[in-house]
């Protein structure tokens, strides 16, 4: 999903990570939003906003969408995807742990083959680096 909005639009990416811009203007020594017809180019940075916003919804399912219905900006949603979907850093953690001790009791089983167990191996291998355990070659 990361891939696919930075080969979209960089400016969204950026709206994700960052979160809402707000153009703000001052009136009696108070700050407000800026009304989108009065914005200079450099703060329409608002659109990069709602670009980011339209790819992550049009991407999720029908479930997912209605999970993220209540999320008032394209980070939050792009928060809670990423808790759905990869848990919190202490089940990261936990995750990863029980894959390196799967890795290092990693064997052959009876009657696997050889194709069987690469494609075993490689899963397993994938999902370490997914949670950021490297190996050395």
């Amino acid at each position: 999903m990361k891939i696919f909005i930075q080969s979209i639009d960089l400016g969204a990416w950026n709206a994700i990570i960052k979160g809402p811009f707000i153009a703000t203007k001052e009136l009696k020594g108070e700050l407000l939003p800026k009304e989108c017809d009065k914005m200079r180019d450099g703060e329409k940075k608002v659109q990069d906003d709602k670009k980011a916003k339209s790819i992550l919804t049009s991407g999720l399912s029908s479930d997912e969408f209605l999970r993220t219905a209540r999320c008032k900006s394209e980070k939050e949603i792009w928060n809670m995807l990423e808790v759905t979907h990869e848990g919190t850093t202490d089940v990261r953690r936990a995750r990863r742990n029980t894959l390196v001790f799967e890795y290092k009791a990693f064997q052959m089983m009876n009657g696997e083959t050889i194709s069987e167990l690469q494609k075993r191996f490689t899963h397993l291998v994938n999902h370490l680096l997914g949670l950021g355990k490297m190996f050395e070659d």
